[in-house]
């Protein structure tokens, strides 16, 4: 296995994973490297219909879209068999293109366990909230202290296990992206921050900003498009100083990713 794999991932729903997914696509794709794709939330299935949506523009030529080669994984009733179709997906994309980017559903699921442990760049968005850092760290009410990992972090933990025990050395970087941060200065943010700078130590994660709450990001879904394709002249949407202003905080965050 040649390629770099990148894992999106957390236990909470609506953290913005599959916008991510697409960007990181589409990110990758802009530096000319070839891309593979697979929807483990293939019963969701938000990153294979935002790829619908890009295919089936009329302009992709036009505007320099590219696309990945993209493989759905639906779960079934058996387990052993959707084990086995996500490792020949993930074995035959891995093998022919430059990175291979896995979206995964918001819940503990066998196929989002064996993603994981795949994973060299794990990335977990969260919204800036001390409800979605419930799955990363149990905290004490009051004193803020950290009583012990959340469910996605053993997850997290137990998957590099598996790691290991397939003869990987390579440690995994894992990056939590905080989104939806406020401008303001609310307790709410000097606390999530207090929590995660401590769990980042303990578990072994790096953090960094993310996206904004946007309407625009809505909006790409169903056009199909990600922030890097915009243009002066793209059909549908008119591009204004708050998407130029979204363009650059999702260029940090690729920045802040490594790629």
């Amino acid at each position: 296995m040649t390629a770099k794999i990148f894992v999106i991932g957390n236990e909470k729903g609506g953290t913005g994973k599959s916008t991510l997914s697409m960007h990181l696509i589409a990110a990758l794709l802009g530096q000319g490297l070839s891309v593979g794709s697979l929807d483990v939330d293939a019963r969701q299935a938000t990153l294979t219909r935002y790829l619908a949506n890009r295919r089936a523009r009329a302009d992709l030529d036009e505007l320099g879209i590219r696309l990945p080669e993209h493989v759905a994984v639906p779960p079934s009733a058996d387990p052993a068999a959707d084990a086995d179709r996500f490792l020949n997906a993930f074995t035959d994309l891995s093998a022919r293109h430059d990175a291979v980017v896995i979206d995964t559903p918001g819940s503990d699921h066998p196929l989002s366990r064996q993603a994981h442990s795949f994973a060299q760049t794990l990335i977990t968005p969260m919204n800036d909230s001390l409800i979605d850092l419930d799955v990363l760290a149990q905290v004490e009410p009051g004193t803020l202290k950290i009583l012990r990992p959340g469910t996605y972090a053993e997850m997290v933990w137990q998957t590099k296990m598996a790691r290991a025990q397939r003869g990987e050395k390579a440690a995994v970087d894992w990056i939590v992206v905080r989104n939806r941060l406020s401008s303001l200065d609310a307790r709410n943010k000097r606390d999530v921050e207090k929590i995660l700078n401590g769990l980042s130590k303990r578990v072994g994660f790096r953090m960094v900003p993310g996206l904004g709450e946007r309407v625009i990001y809505r909006s790409l879904f169903l056009e199909g498009l990600t922030l890097f394709d915009l243009r002066e002249k793209t059909v549908g949407i008119e591009l204004s100083f708050s998407h130029v202003a979204a363009r650059q905080e999702l260029r940090s965050l690729i920045e802040a990713i490594g790629l």
